[in-house]
């Protein structure tokens, strides 16, 4: 989880008021976020750095001074905060500043916004928090400069309009941060040290992105660093351009709303900024930032009565969602809440319900006994699947645990698979966590891939759930129980695993069948659908060459993957 150090004078400056040590540990449960300590006297003199945990990565607004200080400010006084520079559509803001996005960018790094801080100079303790700020959401959000990156210029050196592009790695040059020669994009990821850190991102593309004024000063080379002059932002410097370029428009707009809210906090003036794109995006070709995109979310007053087991009205729960900086409005017994300009987490109608939570106080609900006594018991699909799991080891193999969550790569490209019927994350931490398991055999392959040197032959199996989108299904997704197994030896083929299949289905009590199968995960001619009664309910086989391959797996192998839903 993100944990940030916030400048003592600073913060207690934003919420308006001191805290004691006890007093902020409890207000913090308002941010979800814990005090971890106080640390030293931070290097301006303003006083000790207090270091506080955050326990939800849903809330990339509250990793920063200034988001903390939000949270706890209204949730004392209930006053949500107005913010009037923000466009909305059918509804731009005026802009002195404009940002060219040419089409030759469009492949690779698509979307940028941006807006200038003025009205005063820049502290020692706002830069810093900038930095982290930009740490952060990079970071995390961000899923290290993948997707998002984040970068501040020194107005007074940039001639207007700016343009963002895509050029040829040895067309253009500039002195980068931290280095005093120029050196062209692609020495810079070669050379520099977040070119090697950050270069990946844009290694494989034949064209760089690049940031210049109209006299073709260079900005930056997104995402991989400012140049050393009209990008080296420093104390006392005015009139800042904060700019966000990523691969996700939402993502990209949401950075900057929240960015721009924190300065605007620290009464920092917001001027926007337009950005014109030679192609179209979700939200058209010309869009003036910071932009309010998100969508209200509602939820019926009965059913947050009935989560938080008391009654609470709509008047009660526009109340509470006030003290978490929520705009709402009764519609009946309906709530609809607008999420604040700086958050667009309202993804289910229980998002709005936690928040009816938290601002009420997690303290004023009053602790009840549990009134019944139950006696716990496996469910049905439980012990049946333990009951697999026994055949399973009885037949010489050994069981494996896995995570739920995977990459596209590992899910969709190493199996031959199809993406139609996977399940994606809509707000992921990670790429490597971005994608819901619709298989068991991915996790299966990827231990055999790493187990080359271990003695064969390899024996292994799992049993767990997997799930895939399905539009028969009230929620549009379907959640089975599986088990899965593959056995990898020299000589390891179909005749070999028929009996293994066999033998298994023989213990669980099933008679099956076996017809040709087509799956592109198994070689074809060597594979088959198990039926059950009729019901198609796994399939095993020899694994295809080009899916070994892409796992890196030289040893011949068969595997297999039963529903033991249907099988109950």
């Amino acid at each position: 989880m993100p944990k940030i150090e916030v400048n003592e004078r600073l913060f207690f400056e934003l919420v308006g008021r001191r805290m004691e040590d006890t007093e902020l540990e409890a207000a913090l449960e308002t941010a979800k976020a814990e005090l971890d300590g106080w640390g030293e006297d931070s290097a301006d003199g303003g006083g000790r750095l207090i270091k506080i945990e955050l326990n939800d990565t849903n809330r990339p607004d509250l990793w920063s001074t200034a988001g903390i200080a939000r949270q706890l400010r209204v949730r004392d006084g209930g006053t949500i905060p107005e913010y009037p520079f923000f466009s909305r559509e059918g509804d731009e803001r005026p802009s002195e500043y404009t940002l060219l996005v040419d089409s030759s960018i469009q492949k690779l790094r698509p979307y940028m916004a941006g807006f200038v801080i003025a009205g005063k100079p820049i502290d020692d303790a706002m830069l810093r928090d900038a930095i982290q700020t930009q740490e952060k959401l990079c970071a995390n959000f961000g899923r290290k400069r993948r997707v998002l990156s984040m970068g501040m210029y020194r107005i007074d050196l940039i001639k207007w309009p700016i343009s963002y592009k895509g050029v040829q790695p040895d067309a253009v040059s500039f002195v980068p941060l931290q280095m005093d020669e120029p050196m062209t994009l692609r020495r810079i990821l070669a050379e520099h040290p977040k070119g090697k850190e950050y270069g990946h991102i844009i290694a494989d593309s034949p064209t760089y992105p690049i940031l210049v004024g109209a006299d073709d000063g260079v900005l930056s080379m997104a995402p991989i660093i400012n140049s050393a002059d009209i990008g080296a932002v420093q104390v006392g410097d005015r009139d800042i351009l904060v700019e966000f370029s990523g691969t996700d428009m939402a993502t990209v707009a949401l950075a900057t709303s929240i960015v721009a809210c924190d300065f605007a906090d620290a009464g920092y003036e917001i001027r926007p900024l337009r950005v014109e794109y030679d192609f179209d995006t979700p939200f058209g070709r010309a869009v003036t930032f910071p932009y309010y995109y998100q969508t209200p979310a509602s939820v019926d007053a009965g059913r947050i009565s009935k989560l938080l087991g008391e009654s609470i009205g709509p008047e009660k729960a526009i109340e509470a969602l006030a003290r978490m900086g929520v705009r709402a409005e009764a519609h009946g017994q309906h709530v609809r809440a607008w999420p604040p300009e700086y958050r667009d987490d309202f993804i289910h109608a229980v998002d709005l319900v936690e928040d009816v939570m938290i601002g009420r106080g997690m303290a004023s609900f009053k602790p009840e006994r549990p009134r019944d006594f139950t006696i716990g018991r496996l469910s049905p699909i439980e012990s049946f699947t333990r009951k697999a799991k026994d055949v399973m080891v009885g037949l010489g193999y050994q069981e494996m645990i896995y995570n739920y969550l995977g990459s596209g790569k590992d899910y969709i490209e190493r199996m031959n698979s199809s993406a139609d019927s996977i399940i994606r994350i809509s707000n992921p931490m990670t790429e490597n966590f971005e994608y819901v398991r619709p298989s068991i055999l991915p996790g299966l392959l990827q231990s055999a891939s790493v187990s080359s040197k271990a003695p064969y032959p390899h024996r292994i199996f799992e049993a767990g759930k997997v799930a895939f989108l399905d539009e028969a299904q009230n929620y549009g997704t379907s959640t089975r129980q599986r088990l899965g197994f593959l056995c990898s030896h020299q000589m390891a083929d179909y005749n070999e695993l028929a009996g293994v299949v066999s033998a298994l289905l023989y213990y669980l009590g099933e008679d099956y069948t076996v017809e040709d199968g087509d799956d592109p995960r198994f070689l074809h001619g060597r594979q088959a659908r198990i039926l059950v009664q009729g019901v198609n309910i796994g399939v095993f086989g020899e694994l295809h060459p080009a899916v070994l391959e892409n796992w890196g797996i030289n040893m011949p192998s068969v595997a297999c993957e039963l529903d033991l839903d249907s099988l109950l």
